[in-house]
C-alpha cells in the first residue's frame, strides 16, 4: 500500500487492491483537545462485492467486474462518457469552462496550498486538487483527443478498469468548494473537473451516492422533498412549528401557504423543518413583522429548495430546478426568495440560468439582501444588547465564494451583534465547513470519521481561532452558519468534540439572531445546551 508521499498518477493503473490510506496519526494537532476517531474497517465481504481500490473511504458502491469482457466494457463506457462531456449537445451547461480547464494548467500548485483537504490530510498527494485533474487530463489527451503527448507533462498512462474506478472515487475526495479555482492564476477550475467526473459516472454508469440520488433527488421528485415529507405532512409540520413558537415567543404569526400573486415565494431547505424548526419559525416571524407579501408553496418540490443534482448529475439538477420554477409560476409570484441553504442558492440561480426555459425564468433572489433591507430599513424593533455575546460567521461556499453574496449578512450582524468577530480568513477566502458537495448527509462506511478528521478539520480550527479569547464554558458564544448543510456539519463537529456542552457554544443561522434581538418577542429565542 502506497504512502501519501509515494503515490503517483500511474499508481492508479496498478493491479493492487486498496491503493493508499490516510493516517490520522499524521494530522496536524488542533488548538483544543480535539478527538481523533479511528477509521471503520472495510470488511473482506465488501472488498469482494464492491470495488474498494482507492483508499478506506469508499463513497460509491461499484460492483466488481466478473470477466475480462465486463472490464473492457467498463473502460469503453467511460471513454464514451468522456466524449459526451466535451460535446455541446450533451454538456451545454459547463463545456466552455471545462474545455479551458483541460487545456491549461501550469502545475504551480497554488491550488494545493489553498485546499483544506490537502492541508488537513497531512498533504496527501491524492488530495491535491490538480492530482485528479491531471490524471483526467492525461486520459483525455491520450485516449480521446489522441494528441502527441509531451512526456514531461502528459506522459502515457495505462487506462484499465481499475484506473476508471479509482478516478470515480477520487471525484468524491473533494468538497467542490472551488477555493482552488479562486487562487489559480490562470483560472483553472479543479472543482469543476471533480464535479464533471461525478456527472459522468452518474449519467453513464449510474454510480452515485445513495444519499444524493435515491434518498435525495429521486425522493424529492417522487414525494416532494428529500426529507420524505409529502405536501400534506409538510403543511402539518409547519403548522405545529407555528403553534409551538407562537407560544414560546409570545408573538402571533402564521405561515401562509399557496397565496396567489404574492410578492415572494420563500423556499426553505425542508430539512430545517425537522432538524431546526426555529429557523422556519424565525423566517415566518420576521416576514410577518416586516409586513411582507409572501407565501410558501405546497407543490411537489416547491417547499424544499434542496437540489442535490448540482453535486453529481445535470439531468436530476434540471428536473428539480424546473419543479421549483413551476411552483412559482403556478402561484404567479413576483420572485423566488431562497432560505438559508447554500447549494440551493447556486442551483436555482447561477445553474438554473442555463437550464430554465424563458417562460420559467422567474426572478430569484437570496434571502440575505431581503433580511438586510428589513433590518437596516427599520422595519423591526431591535435591541442589539440581546445579542451581546461573541458571534462569528461561517461563509457557505456556494453562497459566498461562488455567488459573491458577502456583505448583506455582515451588515445585519454588525447591526445586531455587538461582539461580532470574523473568522480567519473570511469572506470569499473562508474555508468550506467540510460537509460541502453532499458529504454532510452521507453516512456510508467511515465517512463520518473522515468528515470529522479531514474535511471538517480546518473549519474546526477556524471556529476555535475565532473564539480563542473565550473558549471556556463561562462565556456563551454563537457560530452563525446560514446554510442547512453547513449547519449540520458544524453541529457534528461541535457535538463530537463536546464543545456544545463544555464550551458554552451554540450554532444556528442568521434569522435566529435577528429574532433574538426583536423587542416584540419574548427574550431568549436562542437557547444554549444547558438551558
Amino acid at each position: 500500500m502506497k504512502t501519501s508521499q509515494e503515490l503517483t498518477f500511474n499508481d492508479l493503473s496498478t493491479e493492487e487492491g486498496m491503493l493508499t490510506t490516510v493516517d490520522v496519526n499524521t494530522l496536524r494537532p488542533m488548538p483544543v483537545d480535539y478527538q481523533t476517531y479511528p477509521w471503520k474497517v472495510i470488511t473482506d465481504a465488501q472488498k469482494k462485492q464492491f470495488c474498494c481500490l482507492l483508499d478506506d473511504i469508499n463513497v460509491l458502491l461499484i460492483p466488481v467486474p466478473q470477466t475480462k469482457a465486463e472490464e473492457e466494457e467498463l473502460v469503453n463506457r467511460f471513454l464514451d462518457g468522456v466524449r459526451k462531456l466535451f460535446t455541446p449537445e450533451n454538456n451545454w451547461t459547463c463545456l466552455a469552462m471545462l474545455d479551458t480547464t483541460m487545456d491549461y494548467c501550469a502545475q504551480c500548485n497554488s491550488c494545493s496550498a489553498a485546499c483544506h483537504l490537502y492541508e488537513m490530510s497531512g498533504e496527501h498527494e491524492m488530495y491535491r486538487p490538480n492530482f485528479r485533474s491531471e490524471l483526467f487530463r492525461r486520459i483525455y489527451k491520450q485516449y480521446v483527443k489522441k494528441e502527441p503527448l509531451a512526456k514531461w507533462r502528459y506522459g502515457d498512462i495505462d487506462l484499465n478498469w481499475k484506473t476508471v474506478v479509482r478516478l470515480a472515487e477520487l471525484s468524491y475526495r473533494c468538497n467542490l468548494c472551488r477555493r482552488c479555482a479562486q487562487v489559480c492564476p490562470i483560472g483553472v477550475d479543479n472543482g469543476l473537473i471533480a464535479r464533471e467526473l461525478r456527472k459522468l459516472f452518474s449519467q453513464e454508469f449510474g454510480w452515485n451516492p445513495r444519499e444524493l440520488h435515491e434518498k435525495g433527488t429521486k425522493l424529492q421528485l417522487d414525494v416532494g422533498s428529500s426529507t420524505g415529507m409529502n405536501p400534506e405532512v409538510v403543511k402539518e409540520t409547519v403548522e405545529f412549528i407555528d403553534e409551538d413558537y407562537v407560544e414560546t415567543t409570545e408573538y402571533e404569526f402564521k405561515t401562509p401557504w399557496d397565496v396567489p400573486n404574492a410578492d415572494i415565494l420563500l423556499i426553505h431547505n425542508a430539512g430545517e423543518m425537522l432538524a431546526w424548526p426555529d429557523n422556519i419559525a424565525a423566517f415566518s416571524l420576521i416576514f410577518e413583522a416586516a409586513g411582507l407579501s409572501w407565501t410558501l408553496s405546497s407543490e411537489i418540490a416547491g417547499y424544499d429548495s434542496v437540489n442535490y443534482g448540482v453535486f453529481y448529475d445535470d439531468v436530476q439538477a434540471a428536473r428539480v430546478a424546473i419543479k421549483h420554477a413551476e411552483a412559482a409560476k403556478k402561484l404567479g409570484v413576483k420572485k423566488i426568495v431562497l432560505g438559508e441553504c447554500g447549494h440551493a442558492h447556486k442551483a436555482l440561480t447561477v445553474i438554473a440560468d442555463r437550464i430554465l426555459p424563458p417562460d420559467l425564468n422567474i426572478p430569484r433572489e437570496s434571502c440575505f439582501p431581503v433580511l438586510r433591507d428589513i433590518v437596516l430599513g427599520g422595519r423591526l424593533k431591535l435591541d442589539p444588547s440581546r445579542n451581546n455575546f461573541p458571534v462569528t460567521l461561517h461563509d457557505p461556499c456556494n453562497l459566498v465564494r461562488l455567488m459573491g453574496v458577502v456583505k448583506p449578512q455582515r451588515d445585519v450582524l454588525h447591526a445586531i451583534c455587538p461582539q461580532f468577530r470574523e473568522m480567519t480568513p473570511h469572506g470569499v477566502e473562508n474555508y468550506c465547513c467540510g460537509g460541502g458537495s453532499g458529504f454532510a448527509i452521507m453516512t456510508r462506511n467511515n465517512i463520518n470519521e473522515w468528515r470529522m478528521n479531514i474535511t471538517g478539520r480546518k473549519k474546526m480550527e477556524q471556529i476555535c481561532g475565532a473564539f480563542k479569547d473565550c473558549l471556556g464554558p463561562e462565556v456563551k458564544k454563537y457560530v452563525c452558519a446560514p446554510c442547512s448543510n453547513c449547519k449540520g456539519q458544524v453541529r457534528e463537529l461541535l457535538e463530537q468534540n463536546n464543545l456544545l456542552e463544555k464550551n458554552g457554544m451554540q450554532y444556528g443561522g442568521l434569522v435566529e439572531l435577528i429574532v433574538n434581538a426583536m423587542t416584540d418577542v419574548k427574550p431568549g429565542f436562542i437557547k444554549w445546551e444547558e438551558e
